[in-house]
């Protein structure tokens, strides 16, 4: 188990530095520590693969059809990349408060957490195109 991978309850559920699933983000609604480290995870995640897919993936499918679209294409992507910036911001920022943060911050923590799904879903199904192209 690496650095950043923190134990819940008995050993058997992990957090990863590599990968957040639902159940993750589930969980970490109920613990600070674990959500702290969802956010930051799961932002640098997103913002990684949103900004590999401007830089080194061209736009397939319908994107292709008018400019427009080939231009909204990126602006959602680089939409993504400031969203994952700001949720891992968010993280850093619940970690400010220590081991009990108050529970203002966690309410926005966790709103942010969920509100990081449908990003996550767009990055699924234009990365998702990539694999028809």
């Amino acid at each position: 188990m690496g650095p950043l991978d923190v134990e819940a309850g008995n050993g058997i559920n992990t957090i990863g530095a590599d990968t957040v699933t639902a159940t993750d983000m589930a969980e970490a609604t109920l613990d600070v520590a674990k959500l702290r480290r969802v956010l930051v995870t799961g932002g640098v995640g997103q913002a990684a693969a949103a900004l590999y897919m401007v830089l080194f993936r061209t736009p397939a499918g319908v994107f292709l059809l008018s400019g427009p679209l080939l231009r909204a294409y990126y602006c959602v992507l680089a939409a993504i990349v400031l969203f994952g910036v700001a949720e891992a911001w968010t993280g850093l920022w619940l970690a400010h408060g220590g081991d009990s943060a108050p529970p203002r911050r966690r309410a926005v923590g966790v709103a942010v957490l969920w509100a990081s799904v449908l990003p996550m879903l767009v990055l699924a199904g234009v990365g998702g195109l990539e694999v028809f192209k």
